[in-house]
């Protein structure tokens, strides 16, 4: 007996999500339909105008925006900025600094530079762990 292989698909919001677009942005029959998992590997690899349009102009979901900026999306949350946001406004908030954003920045520095930190002592205490 053979098992038949079903078609994985997702909703709408998780295709959005991997493809770092934002879903309201999204054409109608995007958000509408359901995605298979080779749609989703076809739109990857071979982005049609909307969507290149989208990640290169937006508007950019939260995850994106923060990345852009250097914050995390707690501190785009703490900063005021809760809707997404297109290249240009990213583009000028980069341009103005305004002070949560420079604050936001150095907090973030401060988080990779503590994450470093931790995994280097870790690798070190593994290191003596295999040694003794």
């Amino acid at each position: 007996m053979k098992s038949q292989q079903s078609t994985q698909t997702m909703k709408p919001a998780t295709a959005a999500k991997k493809l770092g677009v934002y879903l309201p942005a999204t054409p109608a029959e995007f958000q509408e339909g359901v995605v298979s998992r080779a749609e989703l590997n076809e739109l990857q690899a071979n982005p049609p105008a909307w969507l290149r349009a989208l990640r290169e102009s937006g508007p950019h979901p939260r995850p994106v925006v923060a990345a852009k900026l250097g914050v995390s999306i707690a501190g785009l949350a703490r900063g005021g900025v809760t809707e997404a946001l297109t290249t240009e406004q990213i583009d000028a908030l980069k341009d103005e600094r305004p002070e949560w954003l420079e604050k936001e920045r150095a907090t973030q520095a401060e988080v990779r530079k503590e994450s470093a930190r931790l995994k280097k002592r870790a690798a070190e205490k593994a290191e003596q762990a295999q040694q003794s």
